[in-house]
């Protein structure tokens, strides 16, 4: 493992902690209102910042915006600079923080066949040729692996723990290498969480796809003895990065509505989806936004280094005192909102659908979206699951509620979902999920500015009120700590059915 320090191109930073803006009287602005903040909201604008970001990433030899890098500094500085154009209306700040940064490549032959694999961040170096054992149930349970994977490379299924448990458990029965396949079609690459475990230790980490691990499940099991070479190349460095957070001088400072989205990509591509969208979208209402007044503050947080385990979220919710904790009265997450095989989905705050609520005033947040697709934009929409694949998780955490969009990743669209939003049944919801196709030809515009104006609706009601939450009350962490949903991130667990409505 190689561990240098890496010198942002960003320049000075400011102090990490946050600090509330002093108050500021409206300055004879309108009261902000949810049919005249929309409908300023334009797709032209949505797709100018989209080909910004993009450009951001392919000005640079890496074509990517992982954090850390030249194209991501180059769009924290983007979102700070066009924030604090806007004039005195916003508190804007950097809220730098050093991570570990991990980047490499992984391959796999198998009986002489080459077989596409992914590197799992934060995974080990190591290069090994034995044969692969095929591990028990989905290898969440230190009795899923066989004495047999002792000095071998263990076959483990993708679901229900994170990938780093798999991975260290796997080590810790012997494995010298681990590969995970994915449980819905196609190639996995995700992130082990950590550089290192709770307990025990990593052993070298691949991902596959789901056919290429089936086919080699099925093959062990007939009686098949396959030899694997796993080769992992890992590379590691200290990085420096920073979250972006703006807030309203105007409005109560003790009553915010905080929405926050990642600026981050992967290291595969320039995710102007996988989330620009999200940071777009955010940038372009908290530009129109500065028009009006509003009763309650409202903070923008453009979160960094979500690809590698929701870093730049964990950090900001620990920077946190309680008595700052206590002021959000609710967060709203936007990840992923222009797939283009796209649904509407929102999520679960009140457990209906998956049996997972979220702390008080979650299942409100998801009542008022609900309400605004299908009475205002006259939209079919779906539920979908705080997994805890995506910023909302430390804030769940935290015992603060929450909320959001999300318009879907590596899943498979079914065909109850295409009767209800068109596109293509069998086929994922974003094609190019973490690949060097999220560009801006890959986003579905029409959802993009849907979304947009669904989330500029939300900032509005609860700019002028928070009258449809329940009562103010103290946060408590009560949820069990969410870890960064199976290794990867972002939204319902593949394969889970969704609750749907039609108007």
């Amino acid at each position: 493992m190689r561990v240098v320090q890496y010198a942002g191109a960003l320049g000075a930073f400011v102090t990490a902690a946050f600090t509330s803006p002093v108050p500021q009287t409206s300055n004879g602005l309108p009261l902000v209102e949810s049919n005249k903040l929309r409908r300023v909201l334009l797709r032209s604008t949505l797709l100018e910042d989209a080909r910004t970001l993009e450009g951001f990433a392919y000005a640079t030899p890496e074509r990517n915006r992982v954090f850390g890098s030249t194209g991501h500094n180059a769009t924290t500085k983007f979102l700070y600079d066009s924030i604090a154009a806007l004039g005195d209306y916003y508190t804007v700040q950097y809220q730098p923080f050093i991570e570990l940064y991990s980047t490499g490549s992984a391959s796999l032959v198998t009986n002489d066949v080459k077989r596409e694999a992914s590197l799992m961040t934060y995974s080990p170096s190591g290069n090994v040729t034995e044969t692969l054992v095929a591990v028990a149930n989905l290898g969440c349970d230190a009795t899923d692996y066989p004495s047999a994977v002792k000095g071998r490379i263990a076959l483990i299924s993708r679901g229900s723990c994170p990938f780093g448990t798999k991975s260290a458990l796997a080590g810790s029965a012997g494995a010298v290498g681990a590969v995970i396949y994915n449980n819905v079609p196609g190639a996995l690459a995700g992130t082990l969480g950590a550089a290192s475990p709770p307990a025990g230790t990593y052993a070298p980490t691949a991902g596959i796809s789901q056919e290429d691990g089936q086919a080699l499940a099925a093959a062990l099991a007939g009686g098949t003895t396959i030899t694997g070479v796993l080769d992992v190349i890992s590379i590691m460095e200290n990085r420096t990065t920073q979250n972006v957070i703006a807030q309203t001088k105007a409005g109560d400072q003790n009553n915010v509505l905080t929405i926050g989205a990642h600026t981050d990509s992967v290291v595969a591509g320039p995710g102007i989806n996988d989330n620009g969208s999200g940071s777009i979208a955010l940038l372009e209402i908290a530009k129109e936004l500065s028009k009006f007044t509003v009763n309650n503050a409202i903070r923008f947080i453009w979160f960094s280094a979500e690809e590698f385990g929701l870093l730049g979220s964990e950090f900001y919710v620990a920077s946190l005192s309680q008595a700052e904790r206590n002021k959000i009265r609710l967060y709203l997450n936007f990840d992923m909102i222009a797939s283009p095989n796209f649904i509407y989905g929102i999520y679960d705050g009140d457990g209906s659908a998956f049996n997972k609520s979220g702390p008080p005033g979650s299942a409100e947040a998801e009542n008022l979206f609900q309400d605004y697709f299908t009475n205002e934009a006259r939209l079919n929409w779906t539920a979908t699951d705080f997994s805890g694949r995506s910023d909302y998780g430390p804030f769940l955490e935290a015992g603060i509620a929450s909320g959001g969009l999300f318009t879907g990743a590596e899943g498979a669209k079914t065909p109850a979902e295409q009767a209800l939003f068109g596109g293509q049944a069998g086929v994922a919801y974003d094609v190019n999920y973490h690949k060097a196709g999220d560009n801006v030809s890959n986003l579905n515009v029409g959802a993009f500015i849907q979304n947009a104006k669904a989330i500029a609706h939300a900032v509005a009601t609860y700019a002028r009120s928070f009258e449809s939450l329940p009562p103010k009350a103290p946060v408590k962490a009560k949820r069990a700590a969410l870890q960064p949903g199976g290794g990867l991130k972002k939204h319902a667990a593949c394969g889970q059915e969704e609750e749907v409505f039609e108007i």
